[in-house]
């Protein structure tokens, strides 16, 4: 179970092949993902996280196996989310004196799950530090809304490792352990998309946040975060890309998505996307069904772009059930300086196109004037209006 990671830190924690989703059905998982906990065996015995309740009687048996857990001198929770502290209770059965770090917020957010005041709190904030001997210590920095309240990230000094909780991490089992060894095209694949689907509504927070520990000067050898692969080859270049996404990303790329009932609002969509590419060539098109596609790739996807079209047909005066609720996806992920148009089909009352509209103006989307409104299916003078859109998302 234990795997070294760097002089006398081990990583203790669970590479889930298994996992299919996250945060209930709201995040999905294509390539498994790990709870990564750590284990420091200096002159005092740190435990940093432990992973999900499903996988607790493993965790503590397994730490068990490695060492006598009545030597840990104490444990620093990061975060309070399930998936870092669902062990604990399992293992404060057994040591249940130990000290347990973690900010103000995760002791409400600890006794709120788990109904245990009694535990032997530390409350630490931002600068707070603790010695473990060998000259090294621990230093505290706290992550709020990163993504949660209670984040915080812990810095041991020395092994100039920054055990940064959810940032850099990625939905990703990595049996290896490190970037370096991860297959390179996955794991920026899932770091972005665990950025585009978890991070970004925070995107200030993360830039603000980066700034400062970029200031504080401090040495970093590796980062090893909550999920997937511990950053040791250039471990900044993820820093470098999370400050790089933080400020309203987009590449030159458009994303057209869309739901259809009897195929003409998908007919518009890919031509829509037809001339897109003629007046554009350079620029990149993608086309999904929403209904058919993970809405989590599909909102990676947006994340990238500079511009979307959305489209549905109009049904119960209203739009496909499907985009609505992608619709409300999209507005939780608070997206930036990007442009929208709308098109759909409809058989007598024609709303889903003022109703995405709408809803898009709602998202923070910038909504382009023109628009394909279609009577039952796309005739000749509905497709000429695909180049209007495209001209005015491409910006030619």
């Amino acid at each position: 179970m234990k795997r070294h990671i760097k002089n006398n830190v081990y990583w203790v924690g669970k590479v889930d092949w298994e996992l299919e989703s996250f945060h209930g059905d709201d995040y999905s998982i294509n390539h498994g993902s790990s709870q990564n906990a750590y284990l420091i065996r200096e002159e005092k015995t740190v435990l940093i996280d432990t992973v999900w309740r499903p996988h607790s009687s493993e965790f503590v048996n397994n730490l068990a196996n490695e060492i006598d857990l009545d030597k840990i001198d104490f444990i620093v929770m990061n975060h309070g989310e399930v998936d870092h502290s669902g062990a604990l209770p399992a293992l404060m059965e057994r040591i249940p004196y130990t000290p347990i770090y973690c900010t103000a917020s995760a002791v409400k957010s600890l006794v709120g799950q788990y109904h245990h005041p009694e535990w032997n709190f530390k409350v630490v904030k931002t600068g707070d530090s603790v010695e473990i001997g060998s000259g090294k210590k621990l230093v505290f920095v706290e992550m709020k809304m990163l993504h949660w309240p209670d984040s915080m990230a812990t810095y041991l000094t020395g092994d100039n490792i920054l055990f940064s909780n959810d940032a850099f991490g990625q939905h990703y089992a990595v049996q290896e352990l490190f970037n370096d060894l991860a297959e390179p095209c996955d794991l920026w694949e899932e770091a972005l998309k665990y950025y585009a689907n978890i991070l970004n509504p925070f995107s200030p927070l993360v830039k603000k946040k980066i700034e400062e520990i970029l200031a504080l000067n401090l040495p970093i050898d590796i980062i090893a975060p909550s999920h997937g692969a511990i950053w040791r080859d250039n471990p900044t270049q993820i820093v470098e890309k999370y400050y790089q996404w933080s400020q309203d990303y987009q590449e030159d790329q458009i994303t057209i998505a869309y739901d259809t009932m009897w195929e003409g609002t998908m007919q518009l969509a890919h031509k829509i996307g037809e001339e897109i590419a003629r007046i554009s060539p350079d620029t990149k098109v993608k086309v999904f069904n929403i209904s058919k596609t993970d809405k989590n790739d599909i909102m990676t996807e947006v994340f990238k772009s500079k511009a979307i079209a959305v489209g549905s047909p109009t049904v119960g005066q209203s739009i496909l059930s499907s985009v609505g609720g992608w619709l409300e996806f999209l507005k939780e992920l608070k997206f930036k300086n990007k442009k929208a148009a709308v098109f759909g089909c409809y058989g007598w009352s024609g709303e889903s196109t003022k109703v995405l509209r709408d809803r898009l103006q709602d998202a923070g989307f910038e909504v382009v004037e023109p628009e394909i409104k279609c009577n039952l299916n796309p005739k000749k003078e509905d497709f000429q209006k695909a180049a209007e859109i495209a001209r005015a998302l491409a910006g030619n």
